[in-house]
């Protein structure tokens, strides 16, 4: 917690923390937003794994019919003053395992797109389980571009101890690659107990060998209100892993497209959580508008039914300054590696030099950025302690808001320091 109050105070010259207010929204204002991006979470499991932080649920076909027609709600309520199609750059379905819905994703993408022209294609989040050719068909069929494999490990000791099966994924990924998506993702834990440097390098070039485009890395966490039986190994050594995993991603030409992800060079880059604006649809989902950032309510029972009374499910609803925007931007853009000076400015008016110059000059002096013409680039150090900064921010704040949200359906405030 201290060190993101000392970057929050550091970047905002403000002690005010983030503060989520208890209130719902009668209506989302993204009518003059451009390159929107939307994401839709379907929250069903087959089986909960204890390593997921995320909002879930065991699967019902009662309850995922009833969460399907009130998803459809939410798209119809906020898309229903909209003057014709908007144009938005992607949609990413997330979970939860989306695909336990495949035969509910045609109607659901349809009418997302009865409202939004979606420029920058479609993905989806898949578990291995769900990769068989009749799924792949049917994703096709309903437009989806890009999918994202939730494959963890190639390792069967890691795999163990994160609850899972080998899943054949390799066999899988090639499945995958036939049907020619434009992206396929491949996600992967590390600093996994047990695990070494050796076999997260081994994971990453297993990855690439069977098909990925591009293979997203994420450090194993230790949510407070998680259950795992394996704790995570030092940051110290998190450090190291993803270095090594770095050197030999720059040895073999892959490219680094942000802090925990690689790609195979020319081929397309896909993020679902670095979008300057986004509108989110289902239970937990969150959107970011202008300076206003909300989050649907964790609760699937809750969710149901305020969409029943006709009304959105936001659950908590933070009203940014502009510098806590401003810092927020650069958090995520930070992550990305890059921060574009001309985008700032166009976003907030302001010359990004003119609002932060004294932490742009401090971060040059001390290695962690490089200065061009149109950009700010992290050196190989600033992407060491952007990863420590990511996870400090995780602990304090994504723990905190997601643990009291699955606990209080519309929590009346949270305090985030």
């Amino acid at each position: 917690m201290l060190l993101t109050s000392m970057l929050r105070i550091f970047l905002t010259y403000s002690f005010k923390p983030f503060v989520l207010k208890g209130n719902f929204n009668k209506n989302l204002d993204f009518k003059g937003i451009n390159n929107l991006g939307l994401y839709v979470h379907i929250p069903f499991c087959k089986s909960l794994c204890s390593f997921c932080p995320y909002c879930k649920e065991l699967y019902s076909k009662e309850k995922a019919t009833t969460y399907k027609r009130a998803l459809l709600k939410e798209i119809d309520l906020s898309g229903k003053n909209l003057d014709g199609k908007k144009e938005v750059a992607s949609l990413y379905i997330g979970g939860g395992t989306p695909a336990i819905m495949i035969n509910d994703l045609g109607e659901i993408i349809a009418r997302v797109k009865k409202y939004f022209s979606i420029k920058g294609g479609i993905g989806i989040e898949l578990h291995p389980d769900d990769i068989t050719t009749a799924n792949l068909q049917k994703l096709v069929s309903a437009g989806v571009t890009m999918v994202s494999i939730g494959i963890q490990s190639f390792d069967l000791d890691c795999l163990d101890k994160l609850g899972r099966n080998s899943n054949a994924s390799i066999e899988k990924l090639g499945l995958v690659k036939s049907y020619g998506f434009q992206t396929i993702d491949v996600d992967l834990i590390f600093a996994i107990p047990g695990q070494t440097g050796a076999s997260l390098v081994n994971d990453v070039k297993t990855a690439f060998e069977a098909g990925a485009t591009q293979v997203s890395t994420y450090p194993f966490i230790d949510f407070s209100y998680s259950s795992n039986i394996y704790k995570p190994i030092p940051d110290k050594t998190k450090k190291k892993m993803l270095k090594m995993l770095a050197d030999y991603c720059d040895n073999h030409k892959i490219d680094r497209s942000s802090v925990w992800t690689f790609n195979k060079q020319e081929a397309a880059i896909y993020s679902s959580i670095t979008r300057d604006s986004y509108l989110g649809f289902g239970v937990s989902a969150a959107s970011l508008l202008n300076s206003r950032f909300t989050i649907n309510t964790h609760s699937v029972s809750g969710y149901i039914e305020r969409l029943n009374k006709g009304l959105l499910p936001t659950s908590l609803t933070l009203d940014f300054t502009k510098k806590q925007k401003a810092a927020y931007y650069l958090f995520w853009n930070s992550y990305n590696l890059r921060i574009n000076k001309n985008r700032f400015t166009e976003m907030f008016g302001i010359p990004l030099n003119s609002m932060f110059g004294i932490q742009l000059y401090i971060a040059k002096k001390l290695g962690y950025i490089r200065e061009y013409a149109d950009t700010y680039d992290l050196t190989a150090r600033g992407t060491a302690l952007f990863h420590s900064i990511e996870q400090a921010y995780t602990r304090s704040y994504i723990d905190k808001m997601w643990n009291i949200s699955r606990l209080e359906p519309f929590p009346e405030r949270i305090v985030l320091r």
